[in-house]
């Protein structure tokens, strides 16, 4: 189980799975979503795999295991994995696999490193003028626009946050719509709370949930 640290750790202290080659990024081509960039990096809560292409970042993970992130990222992006060519893993410098198919080039590194440091910081992360581009219908994201509104520092409920929307029946709608963020940290979700007042769910663990609310303050 990887140990969430209590602060940030500093500036360039990441570890990267694989090492950025920003010099093959020029020679990806075609139009928005038919390459996608990816990297694999320590961040304050573990692991992190994100996956971006030319119209911005689709997918942020956290997770104690790099292989399974990799995975749940093949499951949940149209076109990353679904093909043998795709499912082919070569060996980073550190033993770690990632994509040699369609997820086959390193993230940009100036990208990577603005994402790992919003990561670092999450009560300032959803401000942060980074290029969110999450796949969801239009109910989902109306939902990740309503989270990104939220402010550090305290937390919603599903049903609050259903009223602020203008449906206050729809408290289920948004914890679905919550489950299914594919931004962590960046949209927070982990600022949505049950009505009884326990942490409700987490698509990344409940104890990354509560860690990050001790972080921003909500929870002491």
């Amino acid at each position: 189980m990887t140990t969430l640290s209590p602060t940030a750790p500093p500036v360039g202290a990441h570890g990267l799975q694989p090492p950025a080659q920003p010099n093959q990024i020029s020679s990806l081509a075609g139009a928005a979503g038919e390459a996608l960039w990816s990297a694999v990096a320590r961040c304050r809560w573990g692991w992190a795999l994100i996956v971006a292409d030319r119209a911005g970042i689709r997918w942020v993970a956290l997770g104690d295991d790099a292989d399974a992130l990799h995975m749940s990222a093949t499951a949940a992006l149209p076109g990353a994995g679904n093909d043998t060519t795709a499912r082919a893993h070569h060996r980073g410098a550190r033993g770690r696999p990632w994509w040699h198919g369609t997820l086959t080039a390193p993230l940009p590194a100036a990208l990577r490193e603005a994402v790992l440091t919003a990561l670092d910081t999450p009560a300032t992360a959803p401000v942060m003028p980074l290029p969110l581009a999450p796949m969801g219908t239009p109910w989902q994201q109306r939902v990740w626009d309503a989270l990104r509104a939220l402010p550090a520092g305290g937390t919603i409920t599903y049903g609050a946050l259903a009223h602020r929307l203008g449906l206050p029946h729809a408290a289920r709608a948004v914890a679905s719509a919550c489950a299914a963020n594919p931004l962590a940290v960046l949209i927070p979700c982990h600022r949505v709370v049950a009505a009884d007042g326990s942490l409700g769910g987490y698509r990344w663990g409940l104890p990354r949930k509560r860690a990050l609310l001790v972080a921003e303050g909500a929870l002491g």
